[in-house]
């Protein structure tokens, strides 16, 4: 191609095309946040101010939680409050004084039934928007428009989907009672799943159902609540007790775990129960905690076996166990990352403390994530592997946290005051 035909293809190229904003690349020694400011929102009519707090709240939760921005203080802007949303209208020296690479504009309106906004992301150094995005939501879900916004930010920056649309689910205590709760990511718009009794061990399949684990007859059996919200028990082995469901990627089978006797074993069977199979064999051994891999072929879980409690892996069929975990001698409640690579537990230290460690699931490296704030228990990855929800007793009560995968960011779930949360599990 000659010079001349070279300048005209070029020309032919749409804009975005010649100028790609910068990738965040989250995984790596050189990552580090991008430091961002995101303006207080451009409210339009008397309607959606109703609206605004609580949009503003989850937006800027979401933000700051994703682990790749930096949040700067909106007390530290020294921008004229009165700026436009249009590049033209923004004093980029201003906001470049304060720290910021990436600005972010957004407004809110309400049009009939619906929230709408929209946001536009800039860059400082160059003075142009490099990003435009508009969300909606109905006006009875005000956060959800929020999170719909934060995903496509997240999106532009990263390429990849964010965790701001999934859901979470747990056991809340109250006195007696531990029930099953589902919820935003955030731990925010929280509908109760059980009413009364004892309840634990909760899990989100791909569909939306819930599995979990109930006394309600008086032994521990394994129930799943349909998204249609009829609850069936799952069927197992008369006699033995029942705990611990967890869905495959596909949502087409389970794995659990049977007490009998001494010993407790790892089982897999049809998402309605039919056809189980026995996997694990150890006799007068403990096998617990199943923890699908990302493609359905392998499984996580723990094991006495070796005289402690400790991580290991077996292929779905119940072949080629491994040991995963050497140090420590008290380690539990493997979660399986979706990237593939890592598996996430908790592990007891020399001081009777509670932590929580990753482990290669290639090289066997064990990486801690947290250290000297309480207790910290039941990891659970984010669908996109970067995040991990788990909980801490750091602020006196067990509570909800997230962090990155390398244990960096945490940051407590709102609205947890006066709750204790237990055995989180973040759905797929």
């Amino acid at each position: 191609m000659n010079a001349k035909a070279l300048f005209l293809s070029l020309l032919l190229l749409p804009v975005a095309a010649l100028a790609q904003a910068p990738v965040i690349q989250i995984s790596g020694a050189n990552f580090r946040p991008l430091p961002l400011a995101a303006t207080a929102p451009l409210v339009q009519g008397e309607e959606a101010k109703a609206s605004a707090q609580e949009v503003d709240e989850a937006f800027m939760y979401d933000l700051r939680a994703s682990g790749i921005f930096q949040v700067l203080d909106r007390g530290s802007f020294l921008a004229d409050a009165k700026e436009g949303m249009a590049a033209g209208s923004i004093n980029f020296s201003r906001w470049a004084d304060v720290g910021a690479e990436s600005l972010v504009k957004y407004s809110l309106a309400r049009e009939g039934g619906e929230l709408k906004a929209e946001a536009r992301v800039f860059n400082v150094g160059t003075g142009r928007e490099d990003f435009k995005t508009a969300q909606s939501a109905p006006a009875a879900e005000p956060r959800l428009v929020a999170h719909k916004l934060a995903d496509a930010i997240y999106r532009h920056f990263t390429r990849e989907p964010s965790p701001f649309l999934s859901r979470i689910t747990y056991v809340r205590k109250t006195g007696n009672n531990r029930d099953i709760w589902v919820a935003d990511w955030d731990g925010r718009n929280a509908k109760q799943v059980t009413r009364g009794g004892i309840n634990l061990l909760p899990s989100l399949g791909p569909d939306g159902a819930v599995g979990f684990t109930s006394y309600q007859q008086g032994e521990p059996d394994l129930y799943i609540r349909r998204p249609d919200g009829n609850t069936a028990r799952i069927k197992t082995a008369e006699g033995q007790m029942s705990t611990g469901i967890a869905f495959s990627p596909d949502g087409k089978r389970i794995a659990y775990s049977l007490a009998s006797g001494e010993s407790t074993q790892i089982w897999v069977a049809e998402a309605d129960g039919d056809k189980p199979k026995q996997l694990t064999d150890t006799r007068f051994g403990i096998n617990t905690s199943p923890s699908w891999s990302p493609d359905g072929k392998r499984i996580a879980f723990v094991s006495n076996r070796g005289g402690s409690p400790q991580v290991y892996v077996m292929n779905a069929d119940g072949s080629g166990v491994r040991r995963l975990t050497f140090q420590g001698n008290y380690n539990q409640t493997p979660d399986w990352s979706p990237r593939g690579d890592l598996i996430a537990f908790t592990a007891r230290d020399e001081r009777n403390a509670f932590d929580l460690f990753t482990v290669n699931v290639d090289s066997g490296k064990v990486t801690r994530l947290t250290q000297d704030q309480a207790n910290n228990e039941e990891p659970s990855f984010s669908p996109n592997g970067r995040l991990v929800l788990f909980t801490s007793t750091r602020n006196g009560g067990s509570q909800l946290f997230v962090m990155t995968a390398d244990g960096n960011n945490q940051v407590a779930l709102p609205g947890q005051e006066k709750t204790t949360l237990l055995t989180p599990d973040w759905g797929r």
